[in-house]
C-alpha cells in the first residue's frame, strides 16, 4: 500500500481535474484490493480501469513464464457472443501487444490503428482507435500490461487518466501479488492433501486399483483432460495400465516403444514436459494428437521406476507452470512411495493367505483324507462279510464315491500348494487362481462355468482386465456381501451391443445386496475398466431368494 500511497500522492498539484478524481481513484483502488481470488481480481482491475478512465475496453494480458508472449488473456466489455465470433484469444507474439512485452512503458495513442506496430484486429473484432497501455509489476517484476481502448465520447484518453491508471496499475500488482500468493498456498495444499488422499486409500486396503487411485487424484490435482499410469512392459518400452479420463476409449493398452526418447528418459528417472503432445516430434503415440500440454513423471522410489504418471491437458489449454511442474514432482514421488507400501502390504497380505492355504491342504491330508481312507477300509471290510448282494453293491459304490472324493481332495490340496508362478498362464487358470484365492477369506468355495474357449478367444490386455475385475468383485462379495453362495460364470461367445464379439463375465452372490447410499467406489472401477476397453459393467439382483444379492455382469470385446 506504500507504493500506490506514494504513487497519489505525486499527483497532488498536476490539475484541478485530476484532483478532483483522486476520491474516484481511491475508491478504485479500494475495489482491487479487495479479495483474494485471482481470477476474480483480474477481472475486477479490468472492470474498475475501464471505469476510471471511461473506457469503453479494457483488458490485462498476463505475460508468460518465457517472457515472450502470454498465457491469458482476461477482458472487459467484450461480449461472450463476440469472443465466440473473434476466435482464439491474442498471444501477444506480435502486434501493440507484443511491444509492450518486449518494451514495458506506458503508451498513449490517439489512433492505434495507425501506429507502425500494431498488427491489426482479426475479423469480427469490435473497431478500437484511442489506447492506453501501462505496464502491472508484481514484487518489481513485470506480471502483464493492462489496457484500455476507446474513450467514451469520442475522445482522447488525456494525460490525467494515465496518471490515474498508473496508480491503479501499482495497487493492482499489489492485489495480484497477494492473490498469486493465496492462490500458490491453496494449490500446495490441496496437492498435499491429495497426496494423504491417496496414501490414506491405498494403505486401507484398495490396492487392487491403486494405480487408477492415482491416476484420478492426478488427474484432478493437475487440472488436466486425463491421469495416466503407465507400467514397463515385456519389450522394454511402456504399456498404459490405468486411465482416468471422460473419453478413455483408445487410450488403454497403449504402448511407448522401447526406441522413444520418452521412454528412454522416463524409465531412467527423468520427467519428461512436453508443450503441446499434438506437435512434439517426441511423442509417438497414437493418442497424442488428442492432448495439448502434459507432464509426464516417473513413479520413482529411491533407485526403483515403478512406472510413469502422465496428465496431459486438453489441446489449445494453458501450459502447466513451474510451480505445477515441481508440486505434481513431488506428488509422483509420494504416490510411489504409497505404492510400494501398498504393495508390500498385498504381499503381506497374499502370504496370509499362503499360509492358510498350505495349513487347509496340511489339515485335509493329514485329517480329512485319511478318515476317509479308513472309513473305505471299515467299508471294504463290511462289504467282505455282507451276504446280501444289494447292500453289497450298495457298500461297494460307496467305496468308489469315497474314491472319487479322496482324488478330488488330493486335486484341490495341489491347487492350494501351488505357488503363483507354477500355474499356467491360460485365462481359466488365472480365473479358478482367483477363486481358490478368495475362497480362505469366504469361507466357502465360489462355483465356476466356463463357456466357450476361454484361453483361446479372450486377449491379453482384455484377460488382464477381466481378472482384475474378478478380484475386485470377489472382494466386494467378500468385504460387504455377507454371502454364502457366489456364481462365477465367463462366456467367451457372447456378441456386444455393437455387434463385435466379447467376453462376458458374470459373478452373483446371494448377500445383503447393495445397500441404498452405501459406496459405489468398487462398481465405478469395474465400470471404468470396462469402458476404457470398449465394454460395460452393469449390476442387478443376486442368487437369493426374491433377488436378494447382488449380480455383477461386465463385458468387453475379445
Amino acid at each position: 500500500m506504500a507504493a500506490a500511497t506514494e504513487a497519489t500522492r505525486s499527483l497532488q498539484g498536476l490539475s484541478s481535474e485530476l484532483t478532483s478524481r483522486i476520491p474516484q481513484l481511491l475508491e478504485a483502488m479500494r475495489t482491487v484490493g479487495a479479495g483474494l481470488d485471482l481470477h476474480i481480481t483480474l477481472d475486477r482491475i479490468v472492470e474498475t480501469a475501464a471505469e476510471l478512465a471511461d473506457a469503453r475496453y479494457a483488458a490485462i494480458g498476463i505475460i508468460d513464464e518465457a517472457r515472450e508472449g502470454l498465457s491469458d488473456f482476461v477482458t472487459y466489455g467484450v461480449t461472450a457472443q463476440q469472443h465466440r465470433r473473434i476466435g482464439a484469444l491474442p498471444d501477444g507474439h506480435k502486434g501493440l501487444l507484443g511491444a509492450l512485452i518486449h518494451d514495458p512503458k506506458p503508451l498513449r495513442l490517439a489512433d492505434l490503428t495507425q501506429d507502425p506496430r500494431s498488427a491489426g484486429f482479426p475479423p469480427e473484432h469490435p473497431p478500437m482507435r484511442t489506447f492506453l497501455g501501462v505496464p502491472v509489476r508484481v514484487q518489481g517484476e513485470i506480471f502483464g500490461n493492462l489496457y484500455l481502448t476507446e474513450k467514451r465520447g469520442g475522445g482522447q484518453f488525456s494525460e490525467e487518466d494515465l496518471h490515474m491508471v498508473r496508480v491503479l496499475a501499482t495497487e493492482a500488482g499489489i492485489a495480484i501479488g497477494n492473490a498469486r500468493l493465496h492462490a500458490a498456498t491453496r494449490q500446495r495444499e490441496r496437492w498435499i492433501e491429495g497426496s494423504v488422499a491417496v496414501t490414506t486409500e491405498l494403505l486401507a486396503g484398495n490396492v487392487d486399483d491403486a494405480l487408477t487411485v492415482v491416476a484420478e487424484q492426478a488427474r484432478r490435482l493437475a487440472e488436466s483432460a486425463a491421469g495416466i499410469v503407465l507400467l514397463p512392459d515385456d519389450e522394454g518400452g511402456l504399456e498404459i495400465v490405468a486411465v482416468s479420463a471422460d473419453d478413455p476409449v483408445g487410450i488403454m493398452g497403449t504402448q511407448i516403444p522401447p526406441d522413444s526418447p520418452v521412454a528412454e528418459q522416463l524409465l531412467a528417472g527423468e520427467a519428461v514436459f512436453v508443450d503441446d503432445s499434438a506437435t512434439d516430434p517426441r511423442m509417438v503415440t497414437a493418442i497424442a494428437p488428442r492432448f495439448g500440454p502434459s507432464m509426464m513423471l516417473p513413479l520413482r522410489s529411491g533407485d526403483r521406476v515403478l512406472g510413469t504418471l502422465a496428465t496431459p491437458r486438453h489441446r489449445g489449454a494453458r501450459p502447466f507452470t513451474a510451480a505445477e511442474r515441481t508440486l505434481a514432482t513431488q506428488f509422483a514421488a509420494q504416490a510411489a512411495l504409497a505404492l510400494v507400501l501398498a504393495e508390500a502390504q498385498r504381499d503381506r497380505e497374499r502370504l496370509a493367505v499362503f499360509e492358510d492355504r498350505d495349513r487347509i491342504a496340511r489339515d485335509l491330508h493329514d485329517l480329512v483324507i485319511q478318515r476317509l481312507f479308513a472309513t473305505g477300509m471299515m467299508l471294504e471290510s463290511a462289504q467282505r462279510r455282507s451276504v446280501v448282494p444289494e447292500v453289497q453293491r450298495g457298500v461297494g459304490k460307496a467305496v468308489d464315491e469315497l474314491d472319487v472324493t479322496i482324488q478330488e481332495i488330493r486335486t484341490a490340496i495341489f491347487a492350494l500348494q501351488q505357488g503363483p508362478a507354477e500355474a499356467p498362464s491360460g485365462l481359466r487358470t488365472r480365473v479358478l487362481r482367483e477363486i481358490g484365492t478368495a475362497a480362505v477369506p469366504l469361507g466357502f468355495q465360489p462355483s465356476a462355468n466356463f463357456i466357450g474357449p476361454v484361453d483361446s478367444r479372450v486377449g491379453e490386455r482384455t484377460g488382464k482386465n477381466l481378472i482384475a475385475a474378478l478380484r475386485e468383485a470377489l472382494s466386494n462379495a467378500y468385504r460387504h456381501a455377507q454371502a454364502s453362495r457366489i456364481e462365477v460364470v465367463v462366456d467367451s461367445t457372447i456378441t456386444l451391443p455393437d455387434g463385435s464379439e466379447g467376453v462376458r463375465l458374470t459373478v452373483a452372490d446371494d448377500g445383503i445386496g447393495i445397500p441404498a447410499g452405501g459406496r459405489r467406489s468398487g462398481l465405478r472401477n469395474l465400470a471404468r475398466r470396462a469402458e476404457a476397453l470398449g465394454g460395460s459393467s452393469t449390476y442387478g439382483p443376486g442368487l437369493g431368494e426374491g433377488g436378494t444379492g447382488t449380480k455383477v455382469t461386465w463385458e468387453a470385446p475379445l
